[in-house]
C-alpha cells in the first residue's frame, strides 16, 4: 500500500478506487456524490452520539464517586474504564491488521496532520504515562494488605492501552481512511470518549495526594508533641500508611511528578485522534497538497534567538532553585518572589512581541488561506480552549487574592502575574491564529527565477540579442531585489518575534512540567478554597496550561517558517 501513499501525494487518485459512502437512511439519493455527501454526515453525527454516551455515562460514575464514594468507588470507576480501554485495544488492533490493509485503504494522507513535534510529544508523554503506571503498581504493591488487587490491574492494563495507541498514533496518524468509514469514524470516537474519560479521572481522582498529606500531617502531630489523631468513619485512606522506606517514598514522588504527564498525554491523544475522525473519507485533490514543504531555518534572525536564549537560561537557573528547595524543605518567601519576579518580566515582553507581531501581519498585504483544512481548525480550536485553562486559574487567584491580602509583597506579585498571564495568552493567541492564516510567503530566489524565465521565453520569441537579453534580466533582478528588501524588513521582525515567543514558551513549558507548582504550594489559594477544591482547578488548568504551550510552539513555528 505503499505505493498507493506515495501516489496520493502527488496526483489524485483513480476514481474507479474510491469507495463512496452509503448509508441506509440515504439509500435513495439519485446521485451518488450526494449520497456519500450525506453518509459522511450520517456517519459522523452517529459516531458523534456513541461518544456522547460512553462521556456522559463515565462522568455520571465518575460524579457518583466523588459525591457519595460508598455506593459507587474508585475501584467501580476502573472497572469500566478499563472495559472501554479493552474495547479500544480490540479496535486498534482490527484497524492495524485488518482496515489498513485492504485494498485502497488509504489513497490520501493529511501532509498537515500528525506534525512531528505532537507526535513525538505523545511519545513523551506516553513513556512518561507508563511510568506513572509502574509507580502505581509497586505502591500498590507495597500496600497491599489495604489495597484491592484492581489497583494494580487498572495500571497494567493501562500500560497496554498507551503502548498500543502511541504505536497507532505514530504510524497513522497522517491517514484519510477511505473504507468502512462508519467503524472507523466509532472506533476513534470510542477511543477519544475513553482518553476523555481518563482525563476526567485524572482531575478529579486525589486519593493518593490525599493518603500523602494525611501522613503529613500525622507527621507534624508526632513533632508538635501532640496525639495522633482520629480516623473518621469510613475513611479507609487514613489507615494505608506508607512504610518507612525508601522504596514507598520513591514511588511516592515519581507517581506526583509524574502525575501530570498522563492528563497531558490524554489531551494530546484527544486532539490528533479527533483530526483523523475528521479525515476519514476525506478525498485530498492535488490543490491542497503542498508541491514543496518549507523547511526550518535558522536565517535572518539574530535578536530574537539571543533574548529567547537569556529568558532560558535564566527560567533554567529559577526553576532549578525552586526545585532544590521544593524538594529537600518547604519552598521559602524569597523563591516564591524570585520565581513570580521572573514571570512579571518575561510575560510582558511576550505580550509586546505578539502585540507588534499582530500589527504587522495587519500592514503585510499577504492574502488569506481559506482552503478547508481541519488541522489548522483544530489548531486554532486547541490553541482558545487549552488558554482557558491558564485564564481560568488565573481568575480563581485574583478573587482569591482580592478577597484576602492584596497588598502584601507576595499575594501583590501573584496578582500582578495573573493579570499579566491573561493579557500574554490573549495576545499571543491573535497572533498565532492570524498567522496560521497567512498564506506561505514566496521564496525571493524562486520568485526571481520565475520572472527571469518567463523573460527568457519572451524575448526568444522576439528574437533579440544575447546582451539585450542579460541587460533586461538585470533590471527585472534589481527591481525585485529593491522590492523584496522593501518588504523583507516585515518578515524580518516576524521571524524575530516567532523565534523570541517560541524559545519563551519552551521554559514555559518545561517549568510547570518537569514539577514546579507554586500555585498549588505557596498555600494562598488553598487555603481560601480547600485543599479538594483547589486541586481539581489546579489539576484542570495546569495540564491545559502545559498543553497550551507546548501546542504554542508548534503554531509559532509554523508562523516563523511561513513568514
Amino acid at each position: 500500500c505503499h505505493h498507493c501513499k506515495s501516489r496520493s501525494a502527488s496526483a489524485p487518485a483513480d476514481t474507479s478506487k474510491i469507495h463512496y459512502e452509503k448509508f441506509w437512511l440515504y439509500r435513495h439519493c439519485s446521485s451518488v456524490q450526494q449520497r456519500d455527501r450525506h453518509a459522511q454526515k450520517a456517519g459522523q453525527l452517529f459516531s458523534g452520539l456513541l461518544a456522547m454516551n460512553v462521556v456522559f455515562l463515565g462522568s455520571a460514575f465518575i460524579s457518583s464517586m466523588i459525591f457519595n464514594h460508598v455506593a459507587i468507588t474508585l475501584a467501580d470507576v476502573w472497572i469500566l474504564l478499563s472495559i472501554l480501554k479493552v474495547l479500544c485495544l480490540f479496535w486498534i488492533i482490527y484497524y492495524l491488521l485488518g482496515t489498513s490493509r485492504q485494498p485502497h485503504a488509504v489513497l490520501y494522507r493529511d501532509s498537515h496532520a500528525g506534525a512531528i513535534w505532537i507526535r513525538g510529544s505523545v511519545l513523551l508523554f506516553g513513556s512518561c504515562s507508563i511510568l506513572l503506571n509502574v509507580f502505581q503498581i509497586g505502591y500498590s504493591t507495597i500496600l497491599i494488605h489495604c489495597k484491592s488487587r484492581v489497583e494494580i490491574v487498572f495500571p497494567s492494563i493501562g500500560i497496554l492501552f498507551i503502548c498500543t495507541q502511541a504505536y497507532f498514533l505514530w504510524h497513522h496518524s497522517k491517514d484519510c481512511i477511505q473504507v468502512q468509514h462508519n467503524t472507523t469514524r466509532c472506533g476513534l470516537m470510542l477511543t477519544i470518549a475513553t482518553n476523555l474519560l481518563l482525563w476526567l479521572l485524572a482531575v478529579t481522582n486525589d486519593t493518593l495526594h490525599m493518603e500523602i498529606e494525611s501522613q503529613l500531617r500525622e507527621v507534624e502531630r508526632r513533632f508538635a508533641g501532640k496525639a495522633p489523631s482520629s480516623i473518621p468513619a469510613g475513611n479507609e485512606t487514613a489507615l494505608c500508611t506508607c512504610p518507612n522506606t525508601t522504596i514507598c517514598s520513591v514511588f511516592q514522588k515519581g507517581y506526583i511528578l509524574l502525575y501530570p504527564f498522563n492528563t497531558e498525554y490524554c489531551l494530546v491523544c484527544c486532539s490528533v485522534l479527533y483530526v483523523m475522525w475528521k479525515n476519514v473519507g476525506r478525498r485530498i485533490s492535488h490543490h491542497h497538497v503542498p508541491h514543496t514543504k518549507p523547511k526550518f531555518k535558522l536565517q535572518g534572525v539574530v535578536f530574537g534567538p539571543l533574548l529567547g536564549t537569556a529568558a532560558v537560561i535564566i527560567g533554567a537557573c529559577v526553576f532549578m532553585m525552586y526545585q532544590i528547595q521544593a524538594t529537600s524543605l518547604a519552598p521559602s518567601h524569597q523563591v516564591f518572589v524570585i520565581y513570580y519576579s521572573y514571570y512579571i518580566v518575561l510575560l510582558p515582553l511576550m505580550s509586546v512581541g505578539a502585540v507588534i507581531g499582530t500589527i504587522i501581519h495587519a500592514l503585510e498585504k499577504k492574502e488569506l488561506d481559506t482552503l478547508k483544512n481541519p488541522t489548522r481548525s483544530l489548531d486554532v480550536v486547541l490553541l482558545m480552549g487549552a488558554a482557558l485553562g491558564q485564564i481560568g486559574m488565573s481568575y480563581f487567584s485574583i478573587v482569591a487574592l482580592v478577597a484576602t491580602d492584596p497588598r502584601d509583597l507576595l499575594n501583590s506579585l501573584i496578582l500582578s502575574y495573573s493579570v499579566l498571564l491573561i493579557f500574554q495568552n490573549l495576545t499571543q493567541n491573535v497572533f498565532i491564529i492570524d498567522g496560521l492564516h497567512r498564506r506561505r510567503a514566496t521564496p525571493p530566489g524562486k520568485e526571481e527565477d520565475t520572472k527571469e524565465e518567463q523573460n527568457r521565453e519572451a524575448y526568444s520569441q522576439r528574437r533579440v540579442s544575447v546582451l539585450e537579453l542579460g541587460q533586461e534580466i538585470r533590471k527585472a533582478s534589481l527591481s525585485y531585489i529593491h522590492t523584496y528588501s522593501h518588504l523583507s524588513w516585515k518578515r524580518r521582525v516576524l521571524r524575530e518575534i516567532s523565534f523570541f515567543l517560541v524559545l519563551c514558551n519552551i521554559i514555559l513549558w518545561v517549568m510547570p512540567t518537569f514539577g514546579a507548582h507554586p500555585v498549588f504550594e505557596n498555600g494562598m489559594e488553598r487555603s481560601f478554597y480547600g485543599y479538594s477544591t483547589w486541586f481539581v482547578i489546579v489539576n484542570f488548568g495546569l495540564p491545559l496550561g502545559v498543553f497550551y504551550r507546548m501546542h504554542s510552539v508548534g503554531g509559532l513555528l509554523e508562523v516563523y517558517v511561513t513568514a
